[in-house]
């Protein structure tokens, strides 16, 4: 039995092999078969003492229950330790229940996976109220790493105008707005957003003077349908801004949104390849092994020390 390995749900098996490749551990690729009355059979390769299982939980129902399966086999394997890699997390919006009778599924999730892997290693969580990762994980090992890293350097290789204002659509990209423009030494300004449903929001800058004839990178953690990031593109223009170049940590919008994004007058999308998707083109393989190369350290001593 291998000390650490990779194996993956298929739709992140490219990224993964590509990081098991980076890192120099065994890959396998977690096969999964549906029946007819679609209930699901999972089959793993061979266990590793220390088995990461990496997937992206955007489309998640399926994912949970394939980990899940997945988890059982490994352990019944030999496996001592698993790590779940999801550069993408699903679930942790609902953090409260906000009208009677919901559910809180942050907290459902959480205890799930908690019940399932030793440690679980995530890209910028979609967190509000819970300000450390681990609180969602009940007893296990937890880190949610920063895109910014990735996203900086990805973004240095290109002639970026010194004039380019950092933008985030809302109060809470601020953090990370700042972080990215500070990595990249150039202003930035978050916007104020109104919500009024799912697909319906309303933007607006206390300062428009501010970004006025000036290139900017707009900047979110998450698009899934797509309606913050074109009123805010809209906003924008309005404001006097002469581009706009989209940055997304996790692209879940449907391809036929970038239409939309174009009429908007969005210029360029790329995302960061958390999740696999035609805009993806920020990898984040390095910060992703930084994070794991401890994991085969571990495994070396405790074999050495066994």
């Amino acid at each position: 039995m291998s000390n650490v390995a990779i194996q993956s749900l298929p739709s992140g098996a490219g990224d993964a092999r590509r990081l098991a490749s980076l890192l120099d551990f065994p890959f396998h690729e977690i096969a999964l078969h549906r029946f007819p009355d679609g209930e699901m059979r999972v089959t793993i390769g061979p266990a590793a003492a220390t088995t990461i299982i990496y997937a992206s939980l955007d489309q998640p129902n399926d994912k949970l229950i394939a980990i899940l399966f997945a988890a059982e086999a490994l352990r019944r394997a030999g496996a001592k330790r698993l790590v779940l890699l999801a550069p993408y997390l699903c679930y942790m919006r609902q953090d409260a229940a906000f009208s009677e009778g919901e559910a809180i599924s942050q907290k459902a999730i959480g205890r799930l996976i908690a019940g399932m892997v030793d440690r679980v290693i995530t890209v910028d969580a979609h967190l509000h109220r819970t300000h450390d990762i681990r609180e969602v994980f009940p007893g296990i090992e937890a880190e949610n790493l920063s895109a910014m890293p990735a996203i900086a350097n990805s973004l240095r290789s290109a002639a970026i105008d010194p004039a380019t204002i950092v933008v985030g659509p809302d109060a809470e990209s601020g953090p990370w707005v700042s972080d990215l423009a500070g990595r990249l030494g150039l202003a930035h300004s978050v916007a104020q957003k109104l919500r009024r449903g799912d697909r319906s929001v309303e933007i607006g800058f206390t300062d428009p003077a501010s970004i006025a004839g000036r290139p900017v990178l707009l900047v979110d953690d998450i698009v899934s349908s797509g309606g913050t990031l074109i009123a805010c593109a809209k906003a924008l223009h309005a404001a006097g801004v002469t581009t706009i170049d989209a940055i997304i940590t996790h692209a879940l919008f449907p391809q036929d949104m970038a239409t939309g994004f174009a009429d908007a007058g969005i210029r360029s999308i790329r995302s960061t390849s958390s999740v696999p998707h035609p805009t993806n083109a920020i990898p984040l393989d390095d910060i992703l092994a930084a994070a794991l190369r401890g994991e085969a350290n571990a495994a070396t001593f405790t074999e050495t020390t066994t």
